[in-house]
């Protein structure tokens, strides 16, 4: 556990530096599209973006658990869950299975059991590489393309997703 949390520090540090050291003021924009991905279920099998469901609304989210914004961004889309239920959910955090249930069942409660809700463990690190996300919560909308719709990493902007779910559901 220490060492995880350990190696998802120092992660975001040399993110940091290096953004820093290139003299980027601002980071580079999220994924323009669903790439190549492996995560894990909190079972423990393996999930990839060809288990990813087609012709529906994806919804990502990246998530710590220790993330006071992502505690709060998880209980308004919990709130919202009339107009996410619109979607598949998948919510992504790089700690371990134990540790995330406890946030779900803490702050995601509303979540928790629902058919179109996967929680997902990134053992491999690879969340911030490949979909490059500004900081948690990384709030992901997809569309049925598996294209980019919106970005959100402000809880208070979750009524922003809800608006763009709303707009492309028929």
């Amino acid at each position: 556990m220490k060492r995880q949390k350990l190696i998802h520090g120092l992660i975001l540090f040399l993110i940091a530096v290096s953004m820093h050291v290139s003299g980027q003021l601002n980071p580079s924009p999220p994924v323009q599209a669903i790439p190549r991905f492996q995560f894990v279920t909190l079972e423990g099998k393996p999930f990839t973006d060809m288990d990813l469901p087609k012709g529906t609304l994806l919804f990502i989210m990246y998530f710590d658990p220790d993330c006071d914004h992502c505690q709060h961004a998880i209980k308004k889309i919990g709130e919202q869950y009339g107009t996410f239920k619109k979607t598949k959910m998948f919510l992504v955090s790089m700690d371990d299975a134990k540790k995330t249930r406890q946030f779900m069942t803490t702050y995601g409660r509303q979540l928790v059991g629902k058919n179109n809700v996967t929680i997902l463990v990134d053992q491999q690190q690879q969340f911030i590489v490949k979909f490059n996300p500004i900081r948690p919560p990384s709030m992901f909308l997809f569309s049925r393309e598996k294209k980019l719709l919106e970005y959100e990493d402000n809880p208070e902007s979750v009524f922003r997703l809800v608006n763009t779910i709303n707009k492309n559901v028929q």
